[in-house]
């Protein structure tokens, strides 16, 4: 699973990472996460709006920061 946090480094992006990272850990799903920091490849995404994630390619929220429980929602199919 290819997880990605899409935004500048702000406040709420962070903590959007953060969120991920503890959910994927106390769930014990394995995924590679990466921030995406570069305007251009957020852009490429079609967001427009920070922070967002993205799960093996799929834009999953944008503009808002996601709870532990729409994280469990995504990586648990």
């Amino acid at each position: 699973m290819d997880i990605k946090v899409l935004g500048p480094g702000c406040k709420k992006c962070e903590q959007t990472a953060k969120i991920v990272q503890e959910t994927l850990s106390e769930a014990g799903v394995d995924a590679k996460v990466e921030k995406i920091t570069d305007l251009m490849q957020i852009a490429g995404y079609g967001v427009m709006s920070t922070p967002s994630v993205v799960v093996d390619g799929k834009v999953t929220v944008v503009g808002k920061v996601p709870s532990k429980k729409d994280v469990l929602s995504w990586v648990k199919k």
